[in-house]
């Protein structure tokens, strides 16, 4: 890995510099991701700032990044150096790559980005091996956008769970499905402990349950192949932690920023209540703030 400027983040495209639940979120794909591509050919689309395909070299046998945008390939290219790396720019429609190469394609957060859903997974259907697997995310329409009420402007067409499932059917008839999203927990775990059993306490609407869904699916994350006997050994539970706790420190600065900024208000606005008492000063406040 070398030094390089960084990728300006655009909203959406995710670079390593991004704080808070997005920085988790992408981590935690790839860090699954690279459990599963030991000593294997695999194919990143939409490989962007470069990051997860670094990361996923560190266990693979090959890597080739691809993405539509040059800018970001250049930037991969010299920011991260591995012997086994590269990276290539092209379209998910259109890869540049023989029929039955591949052993495994990652591909996180791209299939929202795109209208020809069925024209992609062909195209990955192409280029990976008939025994080999598409590791796939994308955001759950209902939690992601209905409930939220948020309007991805960078998203073309975005699924509900029974639509990405028809479509994954098409071509992988084997498949392991797992929900992502963000929670917020408080951990507890036994000192120098070697094996880890597991209990969850969930609070819901007041009311605590055990062992239930942690989270809510606001992405999907699926394991897909053309058998069963295909599809790799892969935990029912992933967690990822960063043991920095980086989000703490982001939560302070940005309440230290609003505590700030609330106090010059009240300065200010103690300042403003001060001069509304001088008659002709006073008048002149009013219409401004009407």
């Amino acid at each position: 890995m070398t030094k390089s400027t960084k990728l300006e983040f655009t909203g959406e495209r995710f670079t390593p510099e991004c704080e808070r639940e997005i920085w988790y979120e992408h981590y935690h794909r790839y860090a699954f991701a690279k459990n599963l591509v030991k000593d294997k050919l695999v194919l990143d689309v939409a490989s962007g700032e470069g990051y997860g395909s670094f990361l996923l070299a560190s266990s693979a046998k090959s890597v080739i990044g691809v993405d539509i945008d040059n800018n970001s390939i250049e930037h991969a290219k010299g920011k991260y150096n591995k012997g086994n790396l590269s990276y290539v720019q092209a379209s998910a429609l259109g890869l540049p790559f023989d029929d039955n190469h591949f052993d495994v394609i990652v591909s996180f957060e791209t299939l929202e980005h795109l209208a020809q859903h069925q024209e992609m997974l062909a195209e990955f259907k192409r280029v990976l091996k008939t025994d080999g697997i598409l590791i796939i995310s994308t955001p759950d329409k209902k939690h992601y956008s209905d409930d939220t009420g948020f309007d991805n402007e960078f998203h073309v067409k975005e699924l509900y769970k029974h639509e990405f499932k028809d479509l994954l059917d098409k071509h992988w008839s084997a498949q392991k499905w797992y929900a992502q999203g963000m929670a917020f927990h408080s951990i507890m775990q036994e000192l120098d402990t070697k094996k880890l059993s597991y209990q969850s306490e969930i609070l819901s609407d007041g009311v605590l349950i055990q062992n239930g869904d942690l989270i809510k699916p606001v992405y999907y994350v699926v394991i897909a192949a053309q058998k069963e006997e295909n599809l790799p050994q892969s935990p029912q539970l992933h967690l990822f932690a960063d043991k920095s706790q980086s989000v703490y420190g982001h939560y302070n600065a940005v309440i230290r920023e609003h505590i700030n900024y609330l106090n010059k208000y009240n300065k200010l606005n103690k300042g403003v209540q001060k001069l509304a008492k001088i008659p002709v000063l006073g008048r002149l406040i009013k219409n401004i703030l009407k």
